[in-house]
């Protein structure tokens, strides 16, 4: 099996589309076309169901677009092995970011290791956590700084950059602005102003809430720091958050958390482990301060 054959088969899978895939490869229609009959035959399976619009992944296809993004991943880490060893490194390194992090510079340090490895090609993708975690386990990313409460996270590796409490957020005159030790049953009957479900902040209070069997309805979702914020000062909603977020400037009023509450915010730089890791991963992480990543 060919790994550009493998390329084509991937791109056709994620663009849903053989016209936009061949621009993307900078390759002919034809060309991939071909590449993707070749693989079917040598697979003996038909990859694609094709109608005029777009085409969609057979069982089979499905099967191996996910191997077959851990080939095409191990195939350029083996790349880059051979290009260290001569003293080189070169390629493609992609990184996600959640939004509003603010522990690590990530502009400057990425500045820094452009800087270094001009041979590097950078590709950078922000959203929430939950997905990059599931695109780094399946190659799509080689490195990212994601918020989540620590837990284990089958075939990578996450190393901690830093950790802190939730606490509340609330309106000056909300009920609750002069309490100390707030438990998840003092919010009973609130209305939540959260950010996207798949935010590490979200994803703590989510499980924070359904583990004590409090409902948490969230009436107000943003993607915005500073949106929530200016929401929860309006008294339209009440918000856990991180301690970070909640220092931010605003006039919102910050309340502690009873111990136990939630589970602690951590922020991590997460990689993939075995074969997939990227040397370009590693370098960049290398370039972080010596106190900010704990192994």
């Amino acid at each position: 099996m060919e790994l550009r054959h493998l390329e084509h088969f991937v791109a056709v899978a994620e663009q849903k589309h053989f016209t936009r895939a061949a621009e993307a490869m900078s390759i002919s229609q034809s060309g991939l076309s071909a590449s993707i009959r070749a693989l079917e035959r040598e697979l003996r399976a038909s990859l694609f169901v094709r109608n005029t619009r777009s085409v969609e992944l057979t069982e089979a296809g499905r099967a191996l677009l996910c191997e077959g993004r851990r080939t095409l991943a191990a195939a350029e880490a083996a790349k880059d092995a051979v290009a260290a060893v001569q003293g080189l490194l070169r390629g493609h390194l992609t990184v996600g970011l959640e939004q509003c992090l603010g522990v690590v510079d990530v502009p400057a340090l990425l500045a820094k290791f452009r800087s270094a490895y001009p041979g590097v090609e950078i590709e950078v993708r922000q959203g929430g956590s939950t997905p990059m975690l599931d695109e780094l386990a399946s190659g799509r990313l080689d490195v990212a700084f994601v918020a989540t409460a620590g837990d284990p996270v089958d075939g990578l590796d996450l190393r901690p950059l830093s950790r802190e409490s939730m606490v509340l957020v609330c309106a000056p005159d909300h009920r609750l602005a002069k309490a100390s030790g707030v438990t998840l049953d003092d919010l009973a009957g609130e209305s939540f102003v959260d950010f996207d479900p798949t935010w590490g902040a979200r994803a703590i209070s989510d499980r924070a809430f359904a583990t004590a069997g409090v409902a948490h309805p969230v009436t107000i979702e943003v993607n915005d720091v500073h949106t929530l914020l200016a929401l929860v000062a309006h008294d339209l909603g009440v918000a856990l958050v991180p301690e970070r977020i909640a220092a931010k400037r605003g006039d919102h009023v910050t309340v502690s958390l009873a111990p136990g509450t939630a589970s602690d915010w951590q922020v991590s730089v997460a990689v993939p482990t075995g074969p997939a890791a990227s040397l370009a991963a590693d370098a960049l992480i290398g370039m972080l301060p010596t106190t900010a990543v704990h192994a």
